[in-house]
């Protein structure tokens, strides 16, 4: 994504999250290029996806983003997808094709989401769009988003990132954004999350269970990535069950 006039000056402004978008994009693209092709069948972290499922799915995310751009932009509403389903047809048909393919469309939907990014009026970034969660976002919101999927799915890769690859501001943010939505869930404990440099609270609650870390192994726990090895309780005991973040 190329980033316009700056916009906000907050840690995860328009212009931040644009340019951690671009810089996730090219860490992406040079896993993708160190790929042998018969790397692309083989799983993914992710239970019941292959590699290839992984970059379809970002092929086609980027697809999505382009459409409610094109929402934001026009006000003629542009869901991200037809349906859920037809989103999950599209990804499985994609990752039967071959890896030439498939790193092509990797690319060049990358590119079609920043050329979009670079037709967008200043005001038009305003605008409410729905996103697939149902949930009402501002365009503003989908910067952050694509770079979100773009860090975390490089992990979903297995072949080598990790969340320590995050740029520090960026990984500060995913943290304060997990440990909020983590907060809301009825059935997510009450944690104080403490790395060297900061700490996260998922909400205010008297007796929060503490769990201590480097800031990449918390997030990767938090977001599912993990099964916390590398953390501690301070009061001795084991790592509390956690709900799906999303």
């Amino acid at each position: 994504m190329t980033s316009p006039a700056n916009i906000g000056t907050s840690p995860r402004s328009l212009t931040n999250s644009l340019a951690w978008a671009a810089d996730g994009a090219a860490h992406l693209r040079g896993l993708m290029t160190r790929m042998g092709d018969d790397a692309f069948a083989a799983p993914s972290a992710l239970p019941g996806w292959s590699r290839a499922h992984v970059l379809t799915h970002l092929a086609r995310s980027a697809d999505g983003m382009v459409n409610l751009l094109t929402w934001a932009r026009t006000g003629v509403r542009t869901p991200a997808y037809a349906s859920l389903e037809q989103r999950s047809a599209d990804i499985e048909a994609g990752a039967a094709r071959k890896p030439a393919e498939i790193r092509d469309d990797v690319v060049t939907s990358s590119d079609r989401l920043a050329q979009v990014v670079r037709k967008m009026p200043r005001e038009a970034w305003s605008a409410r769009v729905t996103n697939v969660q149902g949930r009402e976002i501002p365009a503003s919101e989908i910067p952050w988003m694509r770079a979100r999927e773009m860090w975390i799915h490089a992990v979903d890769l297995d072949v080598g990132a990790s969340f320590a690859d995050l740029p520090a501001p960026m990984l500060a943010e995913l943290l304060t954004e997990v440990a909020s939505m983590m907060g809301e869930k009825t059935d997510c404990p009450g944690l104080r999350l403490v790395a060297p440099e900061r700490s996260w609270n998922t909400r205010d609650v008297p007796d929060p269970v503490t769990v201590t870390g480097p800031a990449p192994e918390l997030v990767a726990w938090l977001l599912g990535r993990s099964t916390g090895r590398p953390l501690c309780c301070i009061d001795g005991g084991k790592l509390p069950a956690l709900p799906r973040w999303l």
